[in-house]
Order: C-alpha cells, then sequence, then structure tokens
C-alpha cells in the first residue's frame, strides 16, 4: 500500500516537461483477438520505458475505465517522446495495430500532448500517496510561496481558506 503522505504538497520540476495522455477503447466487447494485444502491448512498453531512464520517460499513472484504460505520462522532453514513439516495441506495436485494425472500428486509441513550459503549472495534493507529478519530481509541502495556486503559478495572493498545518 502507497504511503500517505498527511498535509498539503505540491511538485516542482526544473525545465520544461511534457505531459502525454494515450489511451484504448474497446469498441467491439467480443473482439478480444483485436484488443488483448494492444494492452499486452502497452505493458510491454511500461516497462521498456521503465527500464531505461535515458528515454525521458519519467513515469505514468493508470485509469481504467469498463471498456479501456487512459495512461497519463510524464516525459522530460517531445524531443525524447517523439523518438520512443518511431522506435522499439512501440513502433512495432503501432504496424500490428495499423495491420490488425486499422479504420476497422473494433478499437479506438488516442493521445494528447501537452509541452509544459516553467511556471506554466500548478498542482496540489492532500493526503494523498505521491501521485502524478508530484510522484516524478520533487515533492515538497505546499507552504509560503506554494501555498496556493496562484503563488505556485508565480503570482501573489491570500489563502481564501486557512491553510491547516502540516505535521511534522
Amino acid at each position: 500500500m502507497a504511503t500517505v503522505h498527511k498535509g498539503r504538497f505540491t511538485a516542482e520540476i526544473e525545465g520544461e516537461f511534457v505531459i502525454f495522455i494515450i489511451g484504448v477503447r474497446v469498441n467491439k466487447l467480443l473482439a478480444i483477438h483485436k484488443w488483448l494485444p494492444i494492452f499486452r502491448a502497452m505493458e510491454k512498453m511500461i516497462k521498456e520505458l521503465y527500464d531505461n531512464e535515458d528515454l525521458g520517460f519519467l513515469g505514468t499513472e493508470y485509469f481504467l475505465q469498463w471498456r479501456g484504460a487512459t495512461l497519463l505520462q510524464y516525459w522530460r522532453s517531445y524531443e525524447q517522446l517523439e523518438k520512443y514513439a518511431r522506435e522499439g516495441i512501440h513502433l512495432e506495436a503501432w504496424k500490428k495495430f495499423n495491420q490488425s485494425i486499422g479504420t476497422d472500428g473494433s478499437v479506438g486509441i488516442y493521445h494528447e500532448t501537452y509541452i509544459v513550459q516553467p511556471q506554466n503549472y500548478e498542482c496540489i495534493y492532500g493526503n494523498m500517496p505521491k501521485f502524478g507529478l508530484g510522484k516524478v519530481s520533487n515533492h515538497v509541502p505546499a507552504v509560503g510561496r506554494r501555498e496556493t495556486s496562484r503563488r505556485r503559478l508565480g503570482g501573489d495572493n491570500n489563502p481564501a481558506v486557512k491553510t491547516p498545518e502540516n505535521p511534522k
């Protein structure tokens, strides 16, 4: 079980980074022979990414839906993400998808890519295990200049609600 960090925390990461959302949707439930290989390939890709820190992959979170899955990924740069997409396990899985599924409608895939510039993100984690950006970067107390959303974005304001004290 993941350790819950009592109190309010935020994430700090130096420089630009990438948020990549990728997923699969099963459109024809009985077409197991179409969608099961995609899930297996995704599992192999994630293992490859975690086993090779030099690829620029920082980490992922999984979200399962009844018809598919979404992965929220963090990357050091767009260039590294793009390079990975055009090589190795991913490239082979992409080719197989196009050959076995193509546009037949049995399985849907999607991704969204966001390039995040420094000071253009903010996050808060209250009484949570390390999660998302807070898991792949510096997990720090949300106090002082990190106490409010606007402050985390470089602005200035006062908290609308008194912030509880973080335990020691």
